[in-house]
């Protein structure tokens, strides 16, 4: 059975366009810890990861038949020699979500120079998934007690709460999208947790890799904290980037006047400048894109990857790797897509042809 027959006539053309990113990614991915240089590099694991989550392989044991039955056409489409062990691939995978955390942003950084889209106006939003097996009420974690008759319980799954789905017991992903007036709505950046990590501390560490032509960016109330908005619109030296941070104020941050501190006084005053541009016509009009791009563009990535229920694994490690490798692939998609003439995000149609 040759490649092409076997992945679907699309797949060698999509490792042939993520080979670049993942090898460049490499290069950014700083190896922590004593001893010798694995012996697959990082981007050989991070191609055969990309494959079986296209292939929606959803256990790692699933993944692994898979690679292991279509070992040689995989090297062979790789460009490699030999492929890893079981327990390697298994070691592996755990520790990839930091290699496609870059890789993410590197595609992202290709998309802006093909001029597939345009980041003039960015959205930040944070989506929950629920987490295998039962869930583990917040009073019996908190005591670390396993209620009788529970098995199979997800100890790294923690709770969190959002508007449009409540309490989930969970993993979760934080991710920037464009939102440009007319551009094709392509993920930028992003970063997996669990559902309890807090926006306002994933999104700071992204703020730094924000593309340099951003002026606006949109994100709801979970964000309105003085670390974001000054981040976003303030350089290191305190001077004005000329961007705007359109969030929507959080009713649990109201005003109690003017702080007599003069470095409180400082914040005071920069966030009720947020507030009063937040409160114009034109900021009004630009945050309505926010509810068309990038909440939007969470359920499209769910349903693509069948994580509308819950996600693959069990386990913080596992869970980022897959969710980061599967936006990873969305982003692929998109540009195949693109490449291909279709100047739109409906990939569906790629993924049933693997």
């Amino acid at each position: 059975m040759n490649c092409v027959a076997m992945e679907g006539k699309c797949l060698r053309d999509l490792v042939q366009l993520a080979k670049p990113l993942c090898i460049a990614a490499q290069l950014e991915h700083v190896r922590n810890g004593p001893g010798r240089p694995p012996v697959y590099e990082h981007w050989v694991v991070a191609l055969l990861i990309m494959i079986v989550v296209l292939m929606k392989k959803k256990s790692k044991s699933a993944q692994f038949r898979f690679i292991n039955l279509h070992r040689k056409e995989l090297a062979e489409l790789i460009g490699v020699k030999r492929l890893p062990s079981r327990s390697t691939y298994f070691e592996r995978y755990k520790q990839a979500h930091r290699f496609f955390e870059i890789a993410i942003r590197l595609q992202g950084q290709a998309a802006l120079k093909q001029k597939i889209t345009d980041a003039t106006v960015v959205s930040v939003d944070k989506s929950m998934i629920a987490s295998q097996g039962p869930r583990w009420h917040r009073c019996h974690r908190k005591a670390n007690v396993l209620p009788k008759g529970f098995r199979g319980i997800d100890r790294d799954s923690d709770w969190g709460r959002c508007s449009h789905d409540g309490w989930v017991q969970g993993y979760s992903y934080e991710i920037v999208v464009t939102a440009t007036k007319n551009a094709l709505v392509f993920p930028l950046l992003a970063s997996a947790h669990t559902a309890a990590a807090r926006e306002t501390l994933c999104f700071k560490n992204k703020i730094p890799h924000l593309p340099r032509q951003t002026r606006d960016v949109l994100s709801d109330s979970a964000y309105d904290s003085n670390d974001c908005g000054e981040g976003v619109e303030l350089n290191n030296r305190g001077q004005r980037t000329g961007r705007h941070f359109l969030c929507m104020p959080n009713p649990r941050n109201p005003s109690k006047g003017e702080p007599q501190d003069k470095r409180r006084r400082i914040h005071w005053h920069l966030r009720q400048r947020r507030i009063r541009h937040f409160k114009t016509q034109r900021a009004q009009r630009l945050y309505k894109r926010r509810c068309q791009t990038v909440e939007p563009a969470n359920e499209w990535f769910k349903e693509i990857f069948e994580l509308t229920e819950r996600v693959w694994h069990k386990g913080l490690a596992n869970n980022q790797t897959q969710l980061l490798a599967a936006l990873f692939s969305y982003q692929l998609l998109i540009r195949y897509n693109h490449r291909l003439g279709n100047k739109n995000g409906q990939v569906k149609w790629i993924m049933d042809a693997l």
